[in-house]
């Protein structure tokens, strides 16, 4: 089964693309979800990011994310510090699920593919992109944050011209209409691909 790793900056719309491969059949992993799952219900990592961010970083009702974002997106370190408790508690849940699938392959759809230098991990990647001003707008009409807030983040991530030359396909995503037929004619690439393996 070939795997394909999906990114793009925050803001590029790499969700939406995402389900548009979900319509097609593809079984589609978002490691963010999965990420804030196992930091909801992994007793192991619920310790390690306690023993990293102190007692604030969980309350009563569960995972403290302004806290947590506050802190990490203003300290590079820090920031490396939880994605490596993080990381490869999700790699792990990433790999044992798809031994659990059926398909000519297979999406895991995560935000620091290139950050972090691990696409030797995917069969072929796919770089979703968007207008930086756009990514913006998106990022602060969706969360409701502040725009210092969304640039602060994108700092934490390479830019798409870096990450253009290390991807193997890219889909701007900027009118769905045109996103969705170039997904459409990414998947039958894909799959004459997957057919090789």
């Amino acid at each position: 089964m070939m795997i394909v790793g999906l990114t793009g900056g925050i803001g590029s719309g790499k969700s939406t693309v995402a389900n548009m491969f979900k319509e097609l059949g593809v079984p589609v992993y978002n490691s963010d979800l999965e990420a804030k799952v196992l930091m909801e219900t992994s007793k192991e990592v619920k310790t390690a990011i306690t023993d990293l961010l102190g007692e604030e970083a969980y309350t009563e009702r569960g995972l403290n994310r302004s806290f947590i974002a506050n802190k990490v997106f203003k300290d590079a370190e820090l920031l490396e510090k939880l994605n490596g408790i993080v990381h490869p508690a999700v790699r792990k849940h990433f790999l044992d699920w798809v031994s659990h699938q059926d398909s000519p392959y297979v999406i895991q759809e995560t935000a620091l593919i290139f950050e972090n230098g691990v696409q030797d991990k995917y069969d072929r990647t796919i770089l979703v992109t968007a207008p930086v001003e756009t990514r913006i707008e998106r990022v602060v009409d969706r969360d409701k944050i502040e725009r210092q807030a969304v640039v602060d983040r994108m700092n934490n991530q390479l830019d798409d011209e870096q990450k253009l030359d290390l991807a193997d396909y890219s889909i701007e995503n900027l009118e769905l209409d045109k996103t969705k037929d170039k997904v459409k004619e990414l998947h039958l690439k894909l799959l004459a691909v997957a057919s090789k393996f």
